[in-house]
């Protein structure tokens, strides 16, 4: 797909969707946020089985560009700026958050230098994160007088509980990688000249994997927060049940009886 905001490759199994605005830190722009809704339906394909999503020029993602915020209600008043908002909001979440929540593989946040705002939000929706020392992390709403949105609310809570989640929205103020990794915030720090090989030896390793359960995993657990027990249990019942029917699961458990290595093809 050809986009000047987002560039995306595939290496194997593997999608790279990286944000290209370095001389913005990759802030968000409209045009971005479309050309990643875009990049990551086509990770929908069959053949790409994990994708990493990271940033150019040694940033991940600054946040939405708050320039353009400044432009909106300079030339649109108040309501001309609301509108401006609801519509970049709407467009990360329905296209971007949901699109990598529902994607039925492993989506890894390659993370280096700063994500703040809206890319702090964009790392959270992410399967893994992976950061490199250099990495600084910050939610930065709170700096502009903003609400949070990408869908930190939920997700944020849910990887560091309620109230560090709510202490880092109210501090605004930068954490280093050690310390996101101390509190769960990444599940790994390398040294910055390690990020993109290591992160792309993960991603390889997950793209051979049982890719179909990953992502059936995935719907389970997001699923779990808004469900009690008995229904949970129903849901990993059919998800079992229905797993069964899959080449992937044949494979394997034959190659455990055989003591054999199996070969997953995400079918």
């Amino acid at each position: 797909m050809a986009s000047e905001q987002i560039e995306f490759t595939t290496q194997g199994n593997v999608a790279r969707i990286t944000m290209n605005r370095p001389e913005a830190r990759n802030a968000m722009s409209p045009g971005m946020v479309e050309d990643m809704g875009n990049a990551l339906r086509s990770c929908r394909r069959q053949d790409i089985r994990a994708v990493i999503i990271g940033g150019a020029g040694g940033a991940f993602c600054a946040g939405a560009d708050v320039k353009d915020f400044v432009d909106q209600l300079d030339s649109g008043g108040p309501e001309g700026l609301s509108q401006h908002l609801n519509n970049l909001a709407g467009a990360l979440h329905r296209d971007v958050v949901l699109e990598i929540r529902r994607l039925e593989k492993p989506v890894i946040a390659s993370i280096d230098g700063v994500a703040a705002g809206g890319g702090f939000s964009l790392m959270l929706a992410c399967d893994m994160r992976i950061a490199s020392a250099a990495s600084r992390f910050l939610m930065a709403y709170a700096n502009i007088g903003a609400t949070a949105d990408g869908g930190s609310t939920y997700l944020l809570p849910r990887l560091v509980g309620a109230g560090k989640a709510m202490e880092l929205f109210m501090a605004s103020q930068p954490m280093s990688a050690e310390s996101a990794l101390e509190i769960g915030l990444v599940n790994q720090v390398c040294p910055s000249g390690d990020l993109d090989r290591h992160v792309l030896e993960t991603a390889m390793r997950l793209a051979e994997g049982p890719t179909i359960a990953y992502g059936r995993a995935k719907a389970l657990f997001d699923r779990s927060w808004d469900s009690n027990l008995e229904d949970q249990l129903d849901a990993e019942t059919a998800s079992m049940s229905s797993i069964g029917l899959t080449g992937d699961f044949q494979d394997g458990i034959r190659a455990f009886a055989e003591k054999r290595r199996p070969w997953f093809q995400g079918r």
